[in-house]
């Protein structure tokens, strides 16, 4: 593990159809200011925003909107990432779903410009949002620092996300939002509790106002605040994560105390979970990046 550098932009969503060269140039400002920058992340639906207020217009604007993985966009997003040469997560997008439905979807550009993850939105924040939920949890390898797991916004409300993130091997999850409501603050509570029970790295990056609630933060695999906004207004969040306190962090435990994913024995029976017909079994409770019969996240086939 080395050190990794993460520029979380705060910022508010680009009108719907802005021209990349926009996205571009604003990228190109915020690595003047974090160089060292090895990944840089936008808010959720940051390419997205809306040109509407209207609920329904909006559905319609961003089924009208969508676009699909292969296609220009995303092609466009490409060539910026192997422009700027960094790890790039461009906010989330809006995909083209089955049947006349659209999806939240993250995507993780390497600095060779390839599409080296893909992550659909499980929880979507119903009854507010259109979209249709994902079917798979995301991790992306990125060689010599970290395996990186995603989440977008209300998924960070059910642990069961970011559980099978850490259990999948990751040592940072990126939860990118745009919370433009009154449950910031419970939010940042989330990001701590959930970078706590499971010894990650918490990066949860909200858009900033007018209509985005902003205070972004990168919490420690303890749960300690590293940086944080304290508004809404643009920021930027330049954190180096030491990767080495994750398995420091498992070994000693947090607060030299809890070892949470060194709770079980090898004859411990499982613990049924009837909430979601399956069980705890000791014998793979351990987290790692694949699981024997398991499909590594960030292979599995695309939902259409």
């Amino acid at each position: 593990m080395t050190a990794f550098q993460i520029a979380a932009a705060q910022v508010p969503a680009l009108p719907m159809g802005t021209d990349l060269a926009v996205f571009e140039e604003q990228a190109l400002a915020i690595l003047r200011r974090a160089p060292g920058a090895n990944l840089l992340a936008f808010p959720e639906i940051h390419l997205f925003g809306p040109t509407v207020d209207d609920a329904d217009a909006r559905r319609d604007e961003l089924l009208r909107g969508a676009v699909d993985l292969d296609g220009p966009m995303v092609a466009g997003l490409r060539a910026i990432a192997a422009r700027l040469g960094v790890w790039l997560v461009p906010g989330t997008l809006v995909e083209r779903g089955p049947d006349d439905t659209v999806l939240n979807t993250a995507i993780v550009l390497a600095p060779d410009g390839t599409v080296a993850g893909a992550y659909r939105k499980v929880f979507p924040w119903r009854p507010y949002e259109p979209y249709r939920p994902g079917d798979a949890f995301t991790v992306v390898d990125i060689p010599g620092h970290c395996r990186l797991g995603l989440s977008i916004c209300y998924d960070a409300w059910f642990p069961e996300v970011t559980r099978h993130l850490a259990w999948y091997g990751a040592d940072v999850v990126l939860n990118l939002v745009r919370t433009t409501s009154d449950d910031r603050a419970q939010e940042l509570v989330l990001a701590r509790a959930n970078a706590i029970v499971n010894q990650v790295f918490m990066v949860s990056v909200n858009c900033a106002g007018p209509e985005g609630r902003g205070r972004s933060i990168v919490t420690g695999p303890e749960g300690e605040v590293l940086a944080e906004s304290p508004g809404a207004h643009d920021d930027l969040l330049v954190v180096d994560l030491d990767l080495d306190r994750i398995e420091y962090t498992r070994t000693i435990g947090t607060a030299g105390v809890n070892r949470v994913w060194s709770q079980f024995r090898p004859d411990d029976a499982p613990i049924p979970l009837p909430l979601y017909a399956g069980r705890i079994d000791p014998a793979t409770w351990q987290p790692s990046f694949q699981h024997p019969g398991d499909v590594a996240p960030s292979e599995s086939e695309p939902l259409r």
